[in-house]
């Protein structure tokens, strides 16, 4: 593999967001003395400095085709192995275990294929949710029946006005489409909308407090009006008129 040193060195210290960073001590296969180095992690490009000021780093790890596995000899400690043929072996220390814990994870995320297998495994969830969904939408729809067609009687067979029906419905007992017996029946069946009970009880509360409202409103007026005069007197009746006798 080729690489670019000075576009890699340009990265390493450019304003790409970093992952992780911190002192780790490292040393390779051959020797056994570690050495403290400042560790940078932009993508699967592990970096390392001698000094975390340095814009130059002292050399790269790419973490590709490699696995993350904890040590035996040193606490806190974890390796990073390349099982190629002529891979290299990283050791690497810690001071405490949640930080060991937190490199070997962040180490063992970096990966192109770990990435690939995360975009593989949420496409299986969202094919998943696609699919309930469709599930459910086919569910909710229904399919009417087709009507049956009227049959035609056989030839020979002379029709019979007397043998009617009742009004809206059928010979087989079910109501004839847009008579008014079929639309009673389809008013019927049709599903009620459901209305939690305190949007009713608000609702008729509300009507009862208006009504409440104008009968107040009613009694004060009639309270504070001025009382109605008199009626006045009804004339006497007029004397019945003295009627003649007639002598038979």
């Amino acid at each position: 593999m080729k690489i670019n040193e000075k576009n890699l060195g340009a990265f390493a210290s450019s304003t790409t967001p970093v992952d992780r960073e911190g002192w780790l001590d490292m040393r390779g296969e051959i020797g056994k003395s570690y050495q403290r180095r400042w560790f940078t992690l932009k993508g699967n490009l592990l970096f390392y400095f001698d000094k975390k000021a340095d814009k130059d780093p002292v050399g790269v790890v790419i973490l590709e085709g490699c696995t993350i596995e904890l040590t035996e000899e040193e606490a806190y400690s974890f390796k990073i192995v390349f099982q190629c043929e002529g891979g290299r072996t990283y050791y690497l220390c810690t001071n405490s275990q949640a930080s060991m814990e937190a490199w070997m994870k962040a180490l063992a995320c970096a990966s192109y294929d770990y990435m690939k297998l995360m975009v593989a495994e949420l496409q299986r969830q969202l094919d998943e949710v696609q699919a309930e969904e469709a599930a459910e939408a086919a569910a909710m729809i229904t399919i009417s029946p087709p009507e049956r067609e009227p049959k035609v009687p056989p030839r020979g067979q002379r029709y019979n006005p007397f043998n009617r029906v009742p009004d809206g419905e059928a010979k087989d007992g079910k109501s004839v489409p847009g008579s008014r017996h079929h639309k009673e029946s389809v008013r019927c069946e049709a599903p009620r909308k459901k209305v939690p009970f305190r949007d009713i009880h608000t609702a008729h509360g509300r009507k009862i407090l208006a009504h409440r409202s104008e009968w107040r409103a009613r009694r004060r007026h009639a309270r504070h009006a001025p009382p109605a005069p008199p009626a006045p007197p009804a004339p006497p009746a007029p004397p019945a008129p003295d009627l003649p006798l007639i002598q038979l």
